[in-house]
């Protein structure tokens, strides 16, 4: 991914996640003002796939499918007292694991 790619890329998810049109101009204006120089073209290019595609999905989509679960899950955690209790359960679980053997509990050690 080349400097121009990239410096477009994070200026669209700038403007997306502040609720700005991600359009050629702004993103343009956001990289004039970061000092970072590009193509023309490639702002255009960004805000034709912004138009057709959600960004949000993109987003979504770019974490191989594991932030959708996350999202989906905080609503139900705020929703009612029962996520606090399954809180603590997890971490009870966690406990109950036994910790692995080291080498000296099996009598030998690295220098023996």
């Amino acid at each position: 991914m080349s400097i121009a790619e990239t410096a477009c890329s994070y200026a669209s998810l700038i403007l997306h996640d502040e609720g700005i049109a991600v359009t050629a101009d702004s993103i343009a204006t956001l990289l004039k003002t970061a000092k970072v120089q590009v193509d023309s073209f490639w702002p255009t290019l960004f805000a034709k796939l912004a138009e057709k595609k959600n960004l949000g999905d993109l987003i979504a989509n770019a974490a191989g499918g594991g932030a959708p679960v996350a999202v989906a899950a905080a609503p139900v955690a705020a929703a009612g007292g029962g996520a606090a209790a399954a809180a603590p359960a997890a971490e009870e679980k966690k406990k109950e694991e036994p910790e692995e053997e080291s080498d000296d509990d099996m009598g030998f050690g690295l220098f023996d």
